[in-house]
């Protein structure tokens, strides 16, 4: 008998609305590893609450491992059985200390404290927080929570895990270090994984693939032959890995390859099969930024949290910078580097201990009775949307910001329009209550509110985390049209290297509270060693150069776009060319 077992099952959150799950039948084997991918609202995390005995069917029965979760006996023993890690870990974590939290369920459970002790170094070893072990979970960054959530779940020993999301806001190397975690658990310890993700890269390591779409089961196999169908998870508004998108971009130019590569390695065996020489087709080069035009300065700002308490921590260290006006900055570095923190400074959330901020080269604490005025010029959209919605409907909660600002009538109904318009909501999201709505559908509308206030200066912390593929393709091409049309300045704060490189024209990169890095996009995503120093990763697309320049098929490693790598590989991938594969 399956572990995991789900017969004709349909759920809605009210009779008077439609099944957000609807008449779903399937199996999970206990000790496999399967991913659940979806476009927003498909039904993923309601899924996945069903699953964990959370929530109960509306019609239907699920079982694990026999017990019938909708059995209210049932009830601890489904709590042993599995483990849940949430979107948002502020929803997960109960403790004011980290040691506290990951302990609080193997106390309820009456282990002895010797063990509760090993437990808790060894979740947090897992995790990568040990050093945390005394911090309060409220002075942590929103992936630092995330890991801790993580270990908590870890801490019960659960037969199964199901990761909503899990690892959304957690910095590549950290993202990279729960998968590697997720994959030990499952072939050593035979525990049964069910994640839920958007990353389509983190899809490759599942041996089987579940598509969501409008709460029902639409395709079901190994990531290999999902992926090999691209225009139908198009569809669905999802995507395939950059690598197997690159693969499709030379195949439709001719060249003999197969239609999916889901490792680095496997796509440079791949390419080295086919390939006729070595390409000397270099794109042009980036733009330096002007001096004389800058939109943010800083000069020796630091800010400590706990200042002068056993829990001090220094989140920004000395930073003096200045940022180009008009182009878009992704912000990058590891968990904790300090990013948010340094967009909380731009508009005046957070002052700082010693410095000073400017704003086209305005002392924003020179005059504190002024800082609206700063408020109303540096648009800010926190990590996390939900802080951000309170209105009864998604339309007024757009509405609040120009609604202060003076707008009426017409030109603030054609505002409020054209700032959702920019962020994919249609009317009937407009007429939603802020709480009945996705989790991305909320990032979206969060924006939507920041960007209908026309801000010259917009800072954005993760937003596009959360999203489906299309979703995340339309808010960053929203974005990007809203920069355009006004000439902003635009900071992305991101963990997505293939999001940065996608649309920013500068990199800022954070390290342990310092700027460690400031350059052109080819300028920092050449520089791997730094990156991969500083915690971080590059695009799927570098890392492949990066082995194709080592077996010398291309000159050079810092391309990190899907069009820039079709460029130069196409013309040595001859229709019909084959090599046989390098011993070296």
């Amino acid at each position: 008998m399956a572990f995991i077992e789900l017969s004709d099952v349909s759920f809605s959150y009210s009779e008077s609305k439609k099944n957000i799950i609807s008449s779903v039948s399937l199996s999970i084997e206990k000790g496999s590893f399967t991913a659940i991918i979806g476009h927003n609202g498909s039904g993923k995390s309601t899924l996945a609450k069903l699953i964990c005995g959370i929530l109960t069917p509306g019609s239907g029965k699920i079982t694990v491992d026999g017990l019938d979760t909708a059995d209210e006996k049932n009830f601890i023993a489904l709590r042993r059985k599995c483990g849940m890690v949430f979107q948002n870990p502020d929803n997960q974590i109960v403790e004011t200390i980290v040691e506290e939290d990951v302990a609080f369920a193997p106390e309820n459970l009456g282990i002895a404290p010797d063990e509760i002790n090993r437990i808790v170094d060894d979740c947090l070893a897992t995790v990568g927080m040990s050093e945390y072990r005394l911090y309060s979970t409220t002075k942590l960054s929103g992936g630092q929570k995330q890991k801790i959530a993580i270990a908590g779940v870890l801490a019960m020993s659960p037969e199964c895990i199901v990761f909503d999301e899990a690892t959304a806001m957690l910095d590549p190397k950290g993202r990279a270090a729960i998968m590697d975690t997720l994959e030990k658990l499952n072939r050593e310890k035979n525990i049964t994984v069910i994640t839920i993700t958007h990353y389509m890269n983190e899809v490759s390591a599942a041996s089987r693939v579940i598509v969501l779409s409008d709460g029902k089961a639409v395709m079901d196999g190994t990531p290999r032959e999902i992926f090999a169908q691209p225009d139908r998870l198009a569809q669905y508004s999802l995507a395939v890995p950059q690598l197997t998108e690159l693969f499709n971009a030379l195949r439709s130019n001719g060249a003999p390859l197969p239609p999916v590569a889901l490792h680095t390695m496997e796509a440079a065996d791949d390419i080295e099969r086919v390939h006729t020489g070595v390409s000397d087709s270099l794109p042009s080069a980036d733009n330096t930024p002007d001096a004389e035009e800058y939109a943010i300065e800083l000069r020796g700002v630091s800010v400590m949290y706990g200042k002068n308490t056993p829990f001090a921590q220094t989140a920004l260290d000395d930073i003096s910078l200045r940022l180009p006006k008009g182009k878009i900055i992704g912000v990058i570095g590891h968990t904790g580097s300090g990013k948010s923190t340094f967009a909380k400074l731009l508009n005046g959330l957070l002052r700082p201990d010693c410095g000073k901020v400017l704003i086209d080269k305005t002392d924003i604490w020179e005059n504190p009775k002024e800082i609206g005025k700063i408020r109303s010029k540096v648009g800010l959209v926190f990590q996390y949307p939900e802080y951000q919605l309170f209105e009864e409907t998604v339309y007024k909660d757009i509405a609040f910001g120009p609604n202060n600002m003076g707008l009426k009538g017409a030109e603030l109904d054609e505002r409020i329009h054209k700032a959702a318009a920019f962020c994919g909501l249609d009317d009937e999201v407009l007429k939603a209550s802020p709480f009945d709505i996705s989790g991305g559908q909320k990032r979206r509308a969060a924006i939507a509110g920041v960007v209908a206030m026309w801000p010259s200066i917009l800072v954005l912390d993760e937003p596009a985390a959360g999203l489906d593929p299309a979703g995340r393709d339309r808010i960053l091409g929203g974005l990007i049209s809203y920069h355009r049309q006004n000439d902003s300045t635009m900071l992305i704060i991101s963990h997505s290297m293939e999001d940065i490189a996608g649309c920013a024209d500068y990199i800022l990169v954070f390290c342990e509270g310092k700027v460690h890095a400031f350059g052109t996009v080819r300028e920092i995503f050449r520089d791997t060693k730094m990156l991969f120093e500083s915690g971080l990763d590059v695009p799927q697309i570098t890392k492949l150069f990066v082995e194709l320049e080592k077996r010398k098929i291309v000159a050079r490693s810092d391309i990190y776009t899907i069009p820039k790598a079709v460029q130069i590989l196409t013309p040595v991938l001859e229709p019909g060319k084959v090599l046989p594969c390098s011993t070296t």
